[in-house]
Parts: C-alpha cells; sequence; structure tokens
C-alpha cells in the first residue's frame, strides 16, 4: 500500500487546485450527459468551479490535497453544508483521486484521514446517477461511523441522489 497524506491546500496553491478541476469535471461530466452541464468552453477547458474561492475565506470550510507517496493524486473539499436540511457538522463537499490512484485503496485511505479527525455529525451527499461513488462512500461510512448510517433518497431542488449521515464520535 503507498503512503497516502493529506496536505491542507493554502491559498498560493490554488492553481494546482483549479487545474485538477478540469480532470474532475472531466470525470464526471458523463453523469451530466443530456444536460446543459459539463460543456467545454471555447477555450478548451471547462467552466470553474462555482464557489471555490470560499474555501480559502469561510469559517467551516477547507480544501486539502492528496498525495501518494508524496505525489499529487486528487483533492477534497470540506464544508458544514447539509443537502437533506438537517444539521450536519461536516460534509464531503467534493472528492477526487486521479484514474492511477483509484481502486488501490488511496481513496478509502484518505477519506479514512479526513473524517476520522473530525467528530461530530457527517453527511455525505451522492449524485444518483454516480453509483460508483455510492458504492464507495458506503463502505466508509460503514467503517468509521460510530453507530448507524441513515441513507436517505431525496429528489427535490436540495438533491437528487443518496444522503449518507452517520457520527464520527
Amino acid at each position: 500500500m503507498p503512503t497516502v497524506t493529506l496536505e491542507p491546500c493554502v491559498d498560493e496553491r490554488r492553481p494546482s487546485m483549479d487545474a485538477m478541476f478540469q480532470l474532475y469535471v472531466h470525470d464526471f461530466s458523463e453523469h451530466w450527459a443530456g444536460l446543459d452541464r459539463g460543456e467545454l468552453e471555447e477555450d478548451g477547458r471547462f467552466e470553474d468551479y462555482p464557489g471555490l474561492e470560499r474555501y480559502w475565506v469561510e469559517p467551516g470550510r477547507s480544501a486539502w490535497f492528496i498525495r501518494v507517496n508524496g505525489h499529487l493524486a486528487g483533492f477534497a473539499l470540506l464544508s458544514a453544508s447539509s443537502h437533506s436540511g438537517e444539521p450536519a457538522d461536516h460534509d464531503v463537499a467534493e472528492f477526487f483521486v486521479v484514474r492511477k490512484h483509484r481502486r488501490g485503496g488511496v481513496g478509502f485511505a484518505a477519506a479514512r484521514q479526513l473524517i476520522s479527525a473530525r467528530r461530530g455529525q457527517w453527511e455525505i451527499a451522492v449524485v444518483k446517477a454516480n453509483i460508483g461513488a455510492l458504492a464507495f462512500w458506503r463502505r466508509v461510512a460503514a467503517a468509521m461511523a460510530a453507530g448507524e448510517v441513515d441513507e436517505q433518497w431525496v429528489d427535490d431542488e436540495r438533491w437528487n441522489g443518496a444522503i449518507l449521515r452517520f457520527v464520527i464520535a
């Protein structure tokens, strides 16, 4: 197993985060088939992630690099948002591991590090079309929760997909 570490993404490193978001949106765009989202701009890039700057200025939000053996391998954005409408202390807003490092335990190790360091009510929302991510987050939640994992399915203006809620004691 490679060494997986987390590193806070400071403001000066935002260009690296912006570059990885292009890869993330490219991967995610397959879930937007038939929608007006995920089109390339005229400069050949996807549009910028709306509200990304909030992760460097708003309390309760943070941006993290995922590293494998010292190399950049992905990112995570954490917040205290809630798609369910119920209170949440922590939320995985976005999570990305480059394809080279998928399916080898890197994402699981990074998720464990992110979640285990933060006690309280967690909420992870997974878009309906992303069934692979749902299986991943179900495993993470089941391995880490201090009790039951509440899985809700929502299809309204707040969200369209699963919402996993669990507590880290």
